[in-house]
């Protein structure tokens, strides 16, 4: 009687545990892919949906169908629980148990409010597509308040957004709001101009983009600035109400708060019985299994692992390669090897702050302007998944480019009784 196959878990969907999955397409190995949600989503675009710039559609794919053709492949949609590595069991929300053999953990990470987790229901963040439909919500919500405000200063509290966070995320957010209100919704409203908009982009730190060179983020600063863009650097919060933002002493009424200051890793790295790193992420080790038990594997924003450039970035090309690593490493095992240590290659960094307008490390060239724009460009057409998601993606874009129009510009109400009504706006 043959041996049954070696059963492999990966617990994610995103590009870590997708690239895993699709490394192991091929092998002679029973693969189980468990999510909670059942698409795989392009993360970096994701500021392009909360702005209004594509739609949902355009940035996921359905894990089902990415991995079709892959018969040694389970996809399961399900919450993963908790980790049991002594019995090498996966436990899913219903109860069940999935054992395995060897365990890929990719679960990513989540938004870090720095203890005060009653800031996320007037600030949100930005990690799913819910998330990027509720911002979207907020932010056109705001200008049709500001339509109907009696004041103005009532219209001055809907047209202020601020964006806490001075990352990629942030900064391409406050980019792609900048050309919302200026250029695409112009002439459109008959009370108030949007091109009134007063977008604020707060940083705790010495400057924006703190992971860039430090020429680049101030580059990043200037075409910010361009957009209309006030960039505060040094500016703490201290508190986040239905009212606005407190950045120390100051009080700044804003109708709309965005939050972009920090991600926390995935509760499920602590079942795993492995140190944690200061932002709950697993350390391990140069192969990027656990200590004490090599059958697991931590990958992508939910492992804590130095390269020989210091800490491996927590994005998309990292985990990415996390995943491909991981795959092999397993199947060194299966065939009797023991793995090599993970080295990360960095291809760059960019981030997009608005028409003809981004940064980007590539190699030892640094890079801004149209010259970033058009490699950003690039780069996010080539690694989307699907022919149709690169089609429309790139139409979406060409349109935009000549017209400055927006076609994911819909309003979508929650329609959970819970959801309370937007804080009536202070009187002048």
């Amino acid at each position: 009687m043959p041996s049954p196959l070696p059963r492999i878990v990966i617990v994610g969907g995103g590009f870590g545990g997708l690239s895993a999955a699709k490394a192991l397409g091929q092998a002679p190995v029973s693969v189980t892919l468990v999510d909670r949600r059942n698409h795989h989503l392009f993360q970096p675009l994701l500021y392009q949906v909360a702005t209004a710039g594509l739609g949902a559609i355009d940035i996921a794919e359905p894990i089902r169908r990415i991995l079709r053709r892959q018969a040694n492949t389970t996809v399961l949609l399900a919450e993963v629980t908790g980790i049991d590595v002594t019995a090498r069991q996966v436990v899913l929300a219903g109860g069940e148990h999935l054992p395995y053999d060897f365990l890929i953990v990719a679960a990513g990470a989540g938004h870090a409010y720095f203890g005060h987790d009653e800031w996320e229901a007037h600030a949100p963040g930005l990690k799913t597509i819910d998330d990027a439909l509720e911002i979207r919500r907020r932010i056109l919500r705001a200008f049709e308040r500001a339509e109907l405000a009696g004041s103005d200063a009532e219209r001055r509290f809907w047209l202020t957004i601020t964006i806490v966070g001075g990352g990629p995320t942030g900064a391409e957010l406050a980019g792609a709001i900048a050309e919302l209100a200026r250029h695409t919704l112009a002439r459109e409203f008959r009370r108030f101009d949007p091109a009134e908009t007063r977008i604020l982009l707060v940083e705790a730190g010495e400057r924006i983009l703190p992971t860039y060179p430090e020429p680049l983020s101030r580059k990043a600063q200037v075409q910010l600035e361009r957009l209309g863009v006030e960039v505060r650097t040094g500016a703490i919060v201290t508190a986040v109400d239905a009212g606005g933002v407190d950045l120390g002493e100051e009080q700044v009424p804003t109708g709309t708060v965005l939050w972009a200051a920090g991600v926390a890793a995935s509760p499920l790295g602590a079942s795993l019985g492995a140190p944690l790193d200061g932002q709950g992420r697993v350390v391990v080790e140069p192969d990027l299994s656990i200590p004490h038990h090599p059958e697991v594997t931590v990958i992508g924003d939910l492992a804590s692992v130095s390269g020989a450039g210091g800490a491996i970035p927590a994005v998309a090309p990292a985990a990415i390669q996390m995943g491909r690593h991981a795959a092999a490493g397993i199947l060194r095992r299966i065939d009797g090897g023991e793995p090599e240590a993970f080295r990360y290659v960095d291809r760059g960094s960019m981030a997009t702050l608005g028409r003809k307008a981004a940064v980007a490390v590539i190699g030892r060239a640094h890079v801004w302007g149209l010259a970033a724009w058009l490699s950003w460009l690039f780069v996010h057409i080539f690694f989307l998944i699907g022919f149709r998601n690169r089609a429309v993606v790139l139409f979406e874009w060409t349109r935009s480019y000549l017209t400055y129009s927006r076609s994911a510009r819909l309003i979508l109400e929650h329609p959970a009784p819970e959801e309370p009504e937007p804080p009536s706006p202070p009187t002048p």
